[in-house]
């Protein structure tokens, strides 16, 4: 048998001796060629690569294995507090139960209740739980807070902190990693998702937030809706009737979605925004979005991490900039917003000069008065042109009243010999539109002027006035002096060429005074300044003309 055994290694030793030494002679010879460098280089990166990736696989099993044995625990609040907010967190799923803002009130006295993004209405719908794989982590799951957690933070002058909480939801370990810090309302999350089976696992990680509909005004100007960026472009929809009924739903490159207001926002900006999906809807009062990652895999005992940041708060236009661009355009600023941020820039000087936002507006109304001056009076001059040129037209439509087109040609030929141009009286206005409109967005959407006062008390009474530059005039006084102040502009304003023009121009003033009873007050004290400023200047023409013509006699 050991002959046998000794016979058989031997046979193996010459077998690989002759195979060698063949291989070696055959190549020496010519007849068999020698490896390819190149091939042989990419042999070596390919292998190098497989051992990087056992390695990373490796480490991701051993990582996995550190963590700690989970043991569940009964849910109770933790709060966190700074010198912006206090918000308070359920440990069963680290959903938010309030957030309270510590500079904004709801009222406009200081003792009136602080603005509360997430009241008992909101908690109900579990604002900032994860959805995971379609299921609400934070009642199908089991959870605990991290120890030493459990007396939550108390954040101040620039401190920074964090929260821990574990969770086993469908088979899987779950870690939510919440930071904050004292200066700002951006909440970070880390999640890590441990796949402790032995089977692979499909995982879809959902990010919610919420709102109710009470932390806007609900008129006109300020209004809850479900917001989104999408690709650099902003979407909204503030129906409720919609949002109930079939809600809304976008998918690609989201950037952030929330729920907001004109003042304040509760959003989730995820890290990786490529085909994320966005889904929102309202139930009762409370408007909630869900911002989903797109489907991924995960291998037996490997882990996932995923970051996303919250912002929930006043939507302040410096600190949501510092954040991303994309939050910053939550803004609206309209078509003309490079217009409105200059306007919001110049508008910020003034106040930190005179501390009172209706003195800055004031200020501001009369910087671009001083610009368009000039264009102002050249309109002015070219509707008094027009109106010498009166008996000259009528004259010439009499004549030619049967005759359209040597009537026009009559008219041009007027224009031409008294240099007059018709369309001159409209351009300085038309030029200063794009103006207007950005002032008046930037003047919409700036939380700077909610609850900035004015004139606080109407005139010796003690009934608050323009306390709140964000709403209308509670008397009304500010629109209708504005329309008398309109109606005084046209009585000085050279009178238009056609009679029914005329009266349609007279009627104006009616007209944007019923507009104006429900604009916030801000709004309206710039058109009273504005009209204000605009009765001076035709004052100063109407004399100039006066003594150029007593001149010329």
């Amino acid at each position: 048998m050991q002959d046998n055994n000794k016979r058989l290694i031997l046979a193996i030793v010459l077998c690989l001796l002759i195979v060698i030494g063949w291989s070696s002679f055959a190549q020496h010879m010519g007849w068999v060629p020698a490896p390819d460098p190149k091939v042989a280089e990419q042999q070596r990166e390919m292998a190098q690569k497989q051992a990087e990736d056992a390695a990373k696989a490796q480490a991701e099993v051993e990582k996995a294995a550190v963590l700690p044995t989970f043991t569940p625990s009964d849910g109770k609040d933790v709060v966190v507090e700074s010198p912006l907010y206090k918000a308070v967190f359920y440990t069963g799923g680290g959903i938010l139960r309030s957030f309270e803002l510590k500079k904004y009130h709801v009222g406009l006295t200081s003792d009136s209740s602080l603005v509360n993004i997430v009241d008992e209405r909101t908690a109900a719908v579990a604002p900032m739980g994860l959805v995971i794989n379609g299921q609400a982590s934070w009642s199908t799951g089991k959870w605990a807070m991290e120890s030493g957690d459990e007396q939550g933070l108390n954040l101040a002058g620039g401190e920074q902190g964090s929260i821990c909480l574990n969770g086993m939801v469908d088979g899987m370990r779950i870690q939510r990693v919440l930071s904050f810090s004292a200066d700002s309302y951006l909440i970070t999350e880390k999640v890590r998702v441990v796949n402790e089976s032995a089977n692979v696992r499909s995982l879809r990680l959902g990010y919610t937030v919420a709102a109710d509909s009470k932390n806007a005004a609900n008129d006109r100007y300020d209004v809850m809706r479900i917001a989104w960026d999408s690709d650099g472009s902003l979407s909204d929809e503030s129906s409720v009737d919609t949002l109930q009924k079939q809600g809304v739903m976008a998918n690609g490159k989201i950037f952030w979605a929330g729920a907001m207001s004109t003042y304040f926002m509760a959003t989730v900006l995820p890290d990786n925004f490529e085909n994320m999906t966005v889904k929102g809807r309202v139930r009762t009062t409370v408007f909630r979005a869900a911002l989903e990652e797109p489907e991924t895999v995960i291998q037996p005992g490997t882990t996932r991490e995923f970051s996303v940041r919250y912002w929930i708060g006043p939507k302040e236009r410096k600190a949501l900039g510092a954040v991303s661009e994309e939050l910053a355009r939550s803004v609206d600023l309209g078509m003309f917003s490079l217009i409105a941020k200059g306007l919001l820039w110049l508008l910020q000087i003034f106040y930190d000069y005179v501390q009172n936002w209706g003195v800055a507006i004031i200020m501001l109304t009369v910087v671009i008065k001083a610009l368009f001056w000039p264009l102002t009076a050249k309109s002015y001059s070219s509707m008094e042109k027009m109106k010498k040129l009166q008996p000259h037209m009528m004259t010439i439509r009499e004549k030619y009243k049967d005759n359209k087109e040597q009537m026009n040609k009559e008219i041009m030929g007027l224009y031409k010999t008294y240099g007059v141009n018709p369309a001159s009286g409209c351009m300085p206005i038309l030029i200063q539109l794009p103006v207007f409109f950005g002032l008046y967005q930037a003047l919409l959407t700036a939380i700077e002027l909610r609850h900035a006062p004015f004139v606080t008390y109407l005139p010796f009474t003690d009934k608050l006035w323009l306390a709140d530059l964000s709403s209308k005039d509670p008397f009304y006084i500010t629109p209708i002096i504005m329309g008398v102040t309109m109606f005084l502009q046209q009585k000085m304003s050279p009178p238009a060429n056609d009679a029914t023009q005329q009266k349609i121009m007279m009627f104006l003033p009616i007209i944007f005074t019923f507009l104006f009873l429900g604009f916030p007050s801000g709004l309206v004290i710039y058109w009273l300044a504005n009209n204000v400023l605009s009765i001076f200047q035709q004052w100063l023409m109407i004399r100039k003309n006066k003594t150029s013509a007593s001149a010329a006699k």
